[in-house]
């Protein structure tokens, strides 16, 4: 195992083979720093991914209505925001590929 030497960026002590800094417990690895931010962005994703699912759009609430007529109403605003959805992704391709020559 080779050595590692590292200047600690809080107080300025070197330390070797270490996680956190001897003097004052500031972390100075930057594979534990890497880690660390790694898992916070997983679990920020997994905090989005349950609010999603938690908090559906309008037109997945009406979906799920138990009134026939508020279902049908969420159908049809689930059938539009399709249509638009699908325009859109067609006009931006025509765009793309005008630009593009």
């Amino acid at each position: 195992m080779s050595t590692r030497i590292i200047k600690c960026p809080n107080c300025g002590v070197f330390n070797t083979n270490k996680e956190y800094c001897e003097n004052c417990g500031e972390l100075i690895s930057h594979q534990k720093k890497r880690e660390i931010k790694a898992e916070a962005v997983k679990q920020e994703q997994i905090k989005e991914a349950i609010h999603d699912i938690e908090n559906p759009n309008l037109a997945e609430r009406l979906k799920k209505s138990p009134n026939a007529f508020y279902r049908a109403v969420g159908w049809v605003l689930y059938s539009v925001l399709v249509v638009v959805s699908a325009i859109g992704a067609g006009l931006a391709w025509i765009i793309a590929m005008v630009a593009a020559g």
